[in-house]
């Protein structure tokens, strides 16, 4: 009976420090309302932030439901639409729908091509803190119906272009 009890306590202490470390884990809740072409994000149910964001543009719906990130990549080029570049992304559709970082014109229109866009330091912000929290305590949900009215994707922003020898010749 005496050994029972010396395994008992040590059982139980380590049971307390499971139960204890699992609570140190934050919840994390991802709103995108299409509608307002805004992101809040909670954590353990208090609203830490709050940005614009661009989702899908007409005929380019973002799908609204409820989700659970399944994958992260700190820079993804999507072979879909030109080797783009998605900063930060956190997918949370197997047809390949993320939050990443960009920055195109147009946050807080709905001009992406599904996606759900938003500003590169805030897009870092959000990947930084589901990293830290974990992809399974994190909830994605996309509300509302698309915005009214005809919207085109937007495109990169352009670089001014140089000839390769401009500024070599004087004539």
């Amino acid at each position: 009976m005496k050994s029972f009890r010396l395994l008992t306590v040590p059982l139980l202490a380590m049971g307390l420090a499971c139960v204890a470390s699992k609570a140190a884990i934050a919840n994390i809740l991802i709103q995108i309302d299409k509608p307002t072409q805004t992101m809040t994000v909670s954590i353990d149910g208090q609203v830490r932030y709050r940005w614009r964001v661009s989702t899908g543009a007409t005929g380019f719906s973002t799908p609204a439901g409820s989700y659970t990130p399944f994958r992260m990549e700190v820079m993804h080029y999507s072979q879909e639409w030109d080797n783009a570049g998605m900063p930060h992304a956190i997918f949370f559709t197997t047809r390949g729908h993320s939050i990443h970082g960009s920055d195109h014109p147009g946050l807080g229109t709905p001009v992406s091509h599904g996606c759900v866009r938003l500003s590169l330091p805030n897009a870092t912000t959000l990947y930084q803190l589901v990293v830290a929290e974990g992809m399974p305590k994190t909830k994605v949900v996309v509300r509302g119906p698309d915005p009214p009215g005809f919207t085109s994707p937007s495109q990169p922003p352009q670089q001014k272009r140089r000839w390769p020898l401009q500024g070599l010749f004087h004539f």
